[in-house]
């Protein structure tokens, strides 16, 4: 296996996004580049160069490669690139790009994953125009990327690339970020088989996967489980041969830029302007036009305020501005038609000569336009029916720099979970935006005060430098992480080492899982019978060593077979344990009675659904098997569900522990495992050689609890906190009997 590369700052970052860093004009003199602001442009900023916050790459400038809507002809012999940047354009064939964009991501994914799935359209044209794409960006990637380059891909027109990347460049760190919601199984699932399939594995190509919330990490994993059938722990999925981080970064803004605009004297004149031409109060909201933002309920709710609390008629007025977009799609002229009308409609009847409820504008801002009206406002009214995130709401915050000003902010934007602070409502409950608003309006200025300092102390420390340097940072933890679940398979060199500290030690204990280990896998549990030939030096091994049989089977499958032999037993991952030369079964202290009677009903309904799926009471667990399933395929997807379920289900107090095994799900107390087990019994003598010995994740515990001087060794290639591996359970024999000869 290839060592890991210890500098994390050998190599360029390169961005591979839809769009390129900077708009490209073509004027008579030649090229120019007007760079953007945005969010992403300012972050990536942060990580290079001199002006970085804490470098992570090396090199100058940033390798960014994204579609150009100029032709090939037109760029040819230019240079693109300034003092940050350099762009790589990607030219995509206009009938191809219509598919890509407008078809497969504008009219699928992105309703798909804002919950409108009666927007969404399935066409075979759009997905085979997304792959074609991908390809395309693929091929620009090829021609410049180089050993140690760290490749970040951005968002959903792009998740096939990653493993793309993965397969041809599997040494190259590749990072990627989601910057939409990731929608819930159930939406998820609408995508047929082939493309889900090609989406999940085109994501998890990468080394790390980013979202904004902790949902959206959640909704991902359980498309990772039920599409592809791979688990994780503690947001790691382990592929076997490297492992995938997924996390939430909850992406921000650059609060000092806002922070500081707030006494720039062109938005201190935007300011007074507005104040001065507005009423008493200003509610201000901004958005693009899209049927995610909720402009339309929004309308609705101030229009349920204008009615219920006609005092503060001729008192407030809500600015509102939408921002052209799309507005060449059918559906968003209607949309904006609905927009047009209801602000119409609202103002024709609540309105009179001398003032206007809404003050309606479809058009873009300039930046101090924008902040001006942020801190002119005393409302900042924010209701997306569905968004990543929403930086509107963090730009409002950060430029408050008077501390003044509420923010109301629909549950369902990312931007919630940080900002607890301010009034969150339903977006589609237009009572409850009524209230908030008179709430708003009402809020004495030391309650305003109090909930916009914590609100901006939180975006102050998370900016958007924070959020790119913990994404990167993510990265290079990873390196560590893989460092403990490297793979070093054992060669001779390495078991005549251990065969030397065996045979040189005086006091020593051995660890050997069942199943996996001394007896092979087989598809009924009952035919895993160790042979003689192992059982016999299992038994030579016991003369002189303290050896120990640790299982998840039960006490009475394990005392029949090792009944005759001076062994340990430790059975159901640790919770009973019989002593050598006892026959006496010890019941973990810790463990508690009383609760299988919650979840075995649940396991029964999931076996009676899955044909050769059957549910084995033990003493101290519950498991669900479905080795002899009659389809394996569907037995593991019903498996998945079942994990999903009794997550779901089983509440903190009751310390239980779901353990997504081999063929099988098994539920125990979480005070003991094969971990704790192990431990104590090593604990209890003066051991100069200790060896564990398994294949199973359960068997993980046990590599991780037992002194940094044992010797630990997984059976098979999934990576494992063990130190050495074994290819196969046949190789089990062979490695015994050479640490037992002379």
């Amino acid at each position: 296996m290839k060592e890991l590369n210890d500098d994390s700052k050998s190599g360029r970052l390169v961005i591979v996004a839809y769009r390129l860093p900077f708009k490209i004009v073509k004027e008579e003199k030649g090229i120019s580049l007007f760079q953007n602001s945005g969010g992403l442009v300012s972050a990536v900023l942060s990580l290079v160069g001199d002006g970085a916050h804490d470098p992570v790459v090396s090199g100058d400038k940033i390798q960014w490669i994204g579609y150009s809507d100029n032709s090939k002809e037109e760029l040819a012999g230019q240079s693109l690139e300034n003092e940050s940047f350099k762009a790589h354009p990607v030219f995509i064939p206009e009938d191809v790009n219509e598919n890509y964009y407008e078809g497969f991501c504008n009219d699928l994914i992105w309703p798909l994953c804002h919950y409108f799935p009666s927007h969404a359209r399935f066409d075979d044209a759009y997905f085979q125009a997304y792959e074609e794409a991908n390809q395309l960006f693929f091929q620009k990637l090829e021609e410049i990327i180089q050993p140690g380059d760290i490749v970040w891909v951005q968002d959903y027109q792009l998740m096939l690339l990653p493993q793309m990347i993965r397969a041809k460049y599997p040494d190259n760190k590749v990072g990627f970020f989601f910057h939409i919601p990731f929608p819930s199984y159930e939406l998820f699932r609408m995508l047929p088989v082939k493309w889900r399939k090609a989406i999940v594995e085109g994501i998890i190509g990468a080394d790390v996967v980013g979202f904004h919330t902790n949902d959206y990490v959640e909704y991902f994993l359980k498309a990772v489980r039920m599409v592809l059938g791979h688990g994780n722990k503690l947001h790691y999925i382990n592929l076997s041969n490297r492992i995938v981080k997924i996390d939430s970064f909850p992406i921000s803004i650059d609060f000092k830029k806002f922070n500081s605009a707030f006494d720039d004297p062109e938005v201190s004149k935007e300011r007074l302007v507005a104040r001065k031409m507005l009423k008493e109060k200003i509610i201000f909201s901004v958005d693009r036009l899209d049927y995610s933002k909720g402009i339309l309920h929004r309308l609705y709710g101030f229009e349920k305020f204008l009615e219920q609390f006609p005092e503060w008629h001729e008192r407030v007025a809500f600015v509102m501005v939408v921002v052209p977009s799309r507005d060449t799609i059918e559906m968003y002229q209607h949309m904006k038609s609905e927009i047009d009308q209801t602000v119409g409609r609202i103002n024709a009847h609540y309105g009179n000569i001398n003032w206007q409820p809404i003050i309606y504008q479809y058009r873009s801002m300039s930046y101090q336009e924008l902040v001006g009206m942020y801190t002119a406002s005393d409302i900042a009214l924010i209701t997306p029916v569905r968004d990543g995130m929403n930086l509107v709401c963090k730009e409002y915050v950060a430029s408050r720099k008077d501390c003044q000003g509420v923010l109301i902010l629909s549950e369902m934007a990312g931007a919630a979970a940080e900002l607890g602070e301010a009034l969150i409502i339903n977006p589609l409950d237009k009572q409850n935006i009524a209230d908030s608003i008179k709430l708003a309006l009402d809020m004495p200025v030391e309650e305003q005060e109090k909930r916009m300092k914590v609100m901006r102390s939180r975006i102050r420390e998370y900016d958007v430098f924070a959020w790119t340097n913990d994404f990167f940072t993510q990265i290079t933890m990873l390196e560590q992480e893989h460092e403990k679940l490297r793979q070093v398979f054992l060669t001779e060199k390495g078991i005549n080492k251990i065969k030397n500290a065996y045979q040189e030690s005086k006091n020593r204990i051995l660890f050997f899982d069942y199943d996996g280990t001394l007896a092979p896998i087989v598809a009924d549990p009952a035919k895993a019978i160790v042979t003689k030939e192992v059982k016999a030096l299992i038994s030579k091994f016991a003369v002189s060593d303290t050896v120990v049989i640790i299982s998840g089977r039960d006490r009475h499958f394990l005392s029949e077979l090792f009944l005759d032999l001076p062994v340990h037993i430790i059975a159901e991952h640790g919770a009973l344990i019989k002593a050598k030369g006892s026959t006496e079964w010890i019941l973990n202290e810790d463990y508690e009675e009383n609760w299988k009677e919650t979840i075995k009903p649940i396991m029964e309904v999931y076996a009676k659904r899955c044909p050769g799926a059957v549910v084995e009471e033990k003493e101290t667990s519950l498991a669900w098997h479905y080795r002899t399933a009659d389809d394996r395929e569907y037995a593991t997807r019903r498996a998945q569900e079942l994990v999903w379920q009794l997550k779901n289900y089983i509440q903190p107090e009751l310390n239980l522990q779901i353990i997504d095994g081999n063929k099988v799900v098994e539920v125990k107390k979480t005070a003991f495992n094969k971990g704790t087990a192990a431990k104590a019994l090593v604990e209890t003598g003066d051991f100069d050689f200790i060896m564990a010995m398994g294949d199973d994740k359960t068997d993980e515990d046990m590599f991780i609890e037992l002194p940094d001087t044992a010797y630990t060794i997984k059976v098979g290639d999934v990576l494992s906190a063990a130190k050495s591996h074994l290819r196969s359970q046949e190789e089990v024999f062979m490695f015994l009997s050479k640490i037992m000869s002379k």
